[in-house]
């Protein structure tokens, strides 16, 4: 195969799956795994593509991905009605004297409004501005907001300076969202610096719930935060396929 040929298939590949790893065009194109970073440099340069950690996404891809990044009232515009029905059935498994975490997705920003219309005592971490904003006066929940980086108006704090408080405390629960999910790949997203503190959230809870519409499914990010073996309860909607589900169940993954 010659080079031409092979950044043509490469480009391809990425418009298509408009997210893939270095290591899935290796055994796709069955090149070095050098030769294929080298590819995805160049096609980056040649702006053809975004070049990712671990791989490469399309430049479509990305564009939405940015967009999404920037403005958080965009997401939560974006089925309201299934996040606010996984929202109620999450909070379900909130309990009192507990610590939480909610992350900064749109449909943990429902779950914060249902537990702030309680009287639970709680403890809730957060990297959603938005999530500790409504919390905030609430005399019975002390609300810690996870320390890092805000860019945009993501209302998202990002990156790890919040790594040793996540040490110091015992987390009994995280309610996590993703960008996309998929057996495979599990809770994918497509901020780096969102992903890593994500990993910290599912690494010190006890108990991680995946809070997951049915738009999300069966899709794919840039970047893994939590895999099939760290969701201990998979919360959904009602409209998605049963199938999804059946498929889901036969993995052993616990869908509410």
């Amino acid at each position: 195969m010659f080079t031409e040929e092979r950044h043509k298939k490469i480009i391809d590949i990425v418009n298509e799956e408009k997210s893939v790893s270095v290591k899935e065009l290796t055994e796709r194109l069955a090149f070095s795994p050098a030769t294929i970073r080298s590819d995805l440099n160049l096609l980056n340069n040649q702006g053809l593509l975004i070049r990712t950690h671990g791989g490469a996404t399309s430049i479509e891809e990305n564009t939405n991905n940015k967009s999404l990044n920037i403005n958080f009232g965009l997401r939560e515009q974006e089925h309201p009605t299934e996040k606010i029905e996984i929202a109620k059935k999450a909070i379900e498994f909130v309990k009192e004297n507990s610590c939480i975490i909610l992350d900064a997705s749109s449909t943990s920003f429902e779950l914060g409004k249902l537990i702030n219309e309680t009287n639970m005592r709680l403890m809730i971490l957060t990297n959603g501005l938005n999530v500790a904003n409504i919390l905030k006066n609430n005399t019975n929940i002390t609300t810690i907001l996870i320390g890092g980086v805000v860019q945009g108006n993501s209302n998202a704090i990002q990156g790890t300076l919040g790594d040793n408080l996540l040490q110091k405390l015992n987390v009994d629960t995280a309610f996590v969202s993703a960008h996309a999910f998929n057996l495979k790949e599990g809770l994918t997203d497509f901020n780096l610096y969102e992903v890593a503190l994500k990993q910290l959230m599912v690494q010190y809870a006890k108990t991680v719930y995946a809070l997951i519409d049915h738009s999300k499914l069966e899709k794919s990010s840039i970047a893994t935060f939590g895999t099939l073996d760290d969701i201990n309860y998979f919360i959904t909607d009602s409209k998605v396929d049963p199938e999804i589900i059946k498929k889901y169940k036969n993995e052993e993954l616990i869908v509410l």
